[in-house]
């Protein structure tokens, strides 16, 4: 089974459907480059995914080593360039709950946010900045 299908349905619009799961994500490109901004544009995506991989491969260590990080929150801020248009920098807060983290979990969450298969995906020439916000 392929990953996804998508449709074009007009107006710089597409609709894409995970074909495992039948969840529809649609995209419009962005106000600054002929769309309406009303969905995720294709590159919000590319930066949201490298987020979520983060998170995912987090809670895959945390699992793994019975490390509380429930409610963690991560925001991203992807910055643009021109000629080509492309994404340049790729900015990953990582807002971590009020839990008392020891130096070895701090250790293994921060190891594991830099192993995610998204970012080892992304051109070598996009920055990507990812820092911890350790509640107090």
């Amino acid at each position: 089974m392929k990953t996804s299908s998508i449709i074009y349905k007009g107006d710089i619009r597409t609709e894409a459907t995970h074909n495992k799961s039948g969840q529809i994500i649609f995209t419009d490109a962005p106000t600054d480059n002929f769309g309406k901004g009303e969905a995720f544009s294709p590159t919000d995506l590319v930066a949201t995914a490298l987020g979520c991989c983060v998170l995912s491969i987090m809670g895959i260590a945390a699992k793994t080593h019975e490390i509380k990080m429930e409610g963690t929150k991560v925001d991203i801020q992807k910055t643009m360039a021109d000629n080509p248009r492309r994404i340049v920098k790729i900015e990953v807060d990582i807002y971590m709950p009020n839990f008392e983290y020891d130096s070895r979990e701090k250790s293994i969450l921060t190891n594991a946010a830099k192993g995610c298969p998204v970012s080892r995906s992304l051109n070598h020439e996009i920055e990507e900045v990812i820092t911890f916000h350790w509640a107090l």
